[in-house]
């Protein structure tokens, strides 16, 4: 089986995961009345806050994940 015919055998859910642990987002929060960024995991988990969005994609380049922005 080559790998088309496979990835056409996987659950909807299977192949939503796929990629996954490549990913991160960025989410505008507010924190103590101030705005910040907070950056979650692809499935959601809150990794870390930080005050700038710049510094939000910068941490998320640096350990080698792929950055997707949340409105």
């Amino acid at each position: 089986m080559n790998v088309v015919e496979k990835l056409r055998t996987l659950s909807p859910t299977d192949f939503a995961a796929l990629g996954m642990s490549d990913l991160a987002f960025v989410k505008p929060v507010m924190v103590e009345g101030k705005g910040a960024y907070a950056i979650h995991a692809a499935d959601g988990t809150q990794m870390a806050v930080v005050g700038a969005r710049e510094l939000a994609f910068a941490t998320i380049r640096q350990h080698d994940l792929e950055a997707v922005d949340v409105h």
